[in-house]
């Protein structure tokens, strides 16, 4: 199936609510509608994680971003042009996404990936989706699709059928930006 037909089945599935397995810019990842509170609920069941412990989500670009984090600090443009590995940065105070998403801080970790099926897939969703690791909570994150438990391939309602044959490479480091341009490495 071409990447266009794929993003096609994969849109139908996201915005039914359910739960989709897909190739993302850093490892496979689990997503569903970022603005669909019950969906994100079905994630954190998936993984078995407590809703306390916040989920990455992908934006297409930075006029997503904007529509999603009202004051993006500047630096924040500076991270996204310069960063040589995928990075995801945790904003403050997003809106209109699923409030079971937003840390109890009001914090949003937010990725623009830097892949071609990622990037049509939000495209024509037109929303922000979730990224989370393919992986009950706890467990190794998986370094490619043949790594990833009956669980987890049992527990979603979509498979995307492409780059299965590709090695993951690692998560993404994570970066929190105040509002103040402040910046604190979470993770490298």
């Amino acid at each position: 199936m071409s990447i266009s037909e794929e993003v096609k089945q994969t849109v139908k599935a996201l915005k039914k609510g359910q739960l989709i397995l897909y190739p993302t810019d850093t490892v496979w990842g689990i997503g569903c509608d970022a603005t669909n509170a019950d969906a994100v609920k079905k994630v954190y069941q998936l993984k078995q994680r407590t809703d306390s412990k916040a989920l990455i989500c992908l934006v297409a670009d930075e006029h997503m971003l904007k529509k999603y984090i009202p004051q993006v600090p500047d630096a924040a443009f500076d991270i996204l042009a310069y960063a040589e590995t995928p990075t995801t940065v945790i904003y403050n105070n997003p809106i209109d996404l699923a409030s079971n998403l937003v840390a109890t801080d009001h914090t949003i970790a937010i990725r623009v990936p830097d892949d071609e099926f990622c990037h049509q897939l939000l495209q024509y969703f037109d929303a922000p989706i979730v990224s989370t690791s393919a992986n009950i909570s706890g467990t190794p994150t998986p370094n490619s699709f043949k790594e990833i438990s009956d669980d987890i391939l049992k527990g979603v309602d979509y498979v995307v059928n492409l780059h299965q044959d590709k090695k993951g490479s690692k998560p993404s480091s994570i970066i929190k930006l105040d509002h103040d341009g402040t910046q604190t490495i979470i993770r490298k």
